[in-house]
């Protein structure tokens, strides 16, 4: 049992490293708009690549997803297109204010949010228990992390301006509260996403019980919810497309770097999604609420790491610097406590 719960729990480690560093080749990125960048990501990571692994995998799945619960069809819908909305102001809030600090908001809030609240609706018995209590306590303290990186992340502003060190960032600098707009809509829209898989887990039960395996039967959720946030993102990138005629940067000469780049982001985030799936069952019945803040602390560690070592935080005061390390250190204490919780 323990040894199971050691691979869930690195299983969700490596999501988040591949979560916290699918945004570094939007560095990279300038000579196309946004839309551009954007629109080819959840493409490829929300349905080409989950079309092509379960058709790969279990191709009996599309006959199961029709014959699934229906409610939790419609949860796993919902959520979806909910989420879509805050990926939405995830891609403009790292090119507002870049990958470290974007990622250190986004992903800490929705940590925090998606470990509690499927806990809440799920299980709300063991709040009280030994597991509930290490949850909130890792919670807990990933607010405060939040805060010390978010009051540095002011002082950065304050001392070095809007867009500083941007590099060739696709997209466009942001006002600190405008961006502060951006991650907190992001932070709760990206924890509904886990808490829809949580709540849609009657699909995975079906899935079993028609002779799927673990990894199969939660691509079912993954599928749903995935295809349902690309409406919203590809709808919203097509809107940009025709109103910044942004569509012929497509087939501008010496476009295949930036097809590429897009192409990696994609497979680093949609591959994290499955990796994740795969470390939940194996973390025991709060695992969306142990693998979620586990992954997604990961992630921002690495992507702080990133920025950082780009040279996001070089005009920066040291003061500022210094609250963003001890808001680290915090956050890498959160990792510790939600780690131990499954056990």
């Amino acid at each position: 049992m323990e040894r199971i719960l050691i691979v869930g729990s690195l299983l969700a480690i490596v999501s988040g490293i591949m979560n916290g560093s699918f945004t570094l080749p939007m560095r990279f990125l300038g000579r196309w708009k946004w839309e551009n960048v954007w629109s080819l990501f959840i493409a490829v990571s929300c349905l080409l690549m989950p079309t092509a692994i379960i058709s790969a995998i279990a191709p009996q799945s599309w006959t199961l997803i029709t014959h699934a619960p229906a409610h939790a069809v419609w949860v796993a819908a919902f959520a979806g297109f909910a989420w879509g909305f805050g990926a939405i102001m995830f891609g403009q809030s790292v090119s507002a204010i870049g990958i470290s600090l974007a990622n250190t908001f986004v992903l800490a809030i929705s940590s925090a949010m998606g470990s509690f609240l499927p806990m809440l609706l799920l299980a709300p018995h063991k709040l009280l228990e030994h597991a509930g209590r290490m949850i909130l306590a890792g919670v807990a303290i990933e607010i405060a992390g939040i805060a010390l990186c978010g009051w540095a992340g002011w002082q950065r502003e304050k001392a070095a301006g809007v867009g500083a060190e941007r590099g060739d960032l696709v997209g466009s600098a942001r006002p600190m509260g405008v961006a502060f707009l951006l991650v907190i809509g992001a932070g709760v829209l990206s924890a509904v996403f886990n808490i829809g898989f949580a709540l849609a887990q009657p699909i995975a039960v079906y899935g079993r019980a028609q002779g799927l395996s673990e990894f199969s039967s939660t691509n079912l959720i993954w599928w749903i919810m995935l295809a349902a946030g690309s409406v919203a993102n590809l709808g919203f990138c097509v809107y940009l497309l025709s109103k910044n005629h942004s569509m012929a940067k497509f087939r501008q000469p010496g476009s295949v770097r930036l097809y590429s780049l897009s192409g990696l982001m994609a497979l680093l985030w949609g591959g994290s999604i499955f990796v994740y799936g795969s470390a939940v069952p194996r973390l025991g019945s709060l695992g969306t609420s142990i693998g979620w803040p586990l992954s997604l602390a990961t992630g921002l560690l690495l992507a702080n790491a990133i920025g950082i070592g780009l040279g996001e935080w070089r005009s920066a005061p040291a003061r500022a610097l210094g609250w963003m390390y001890s808001g680290i250190v915090v956050l890498l204490v959160a990792i510790v406590v939600l780690s131990r919780a499954s056990y």
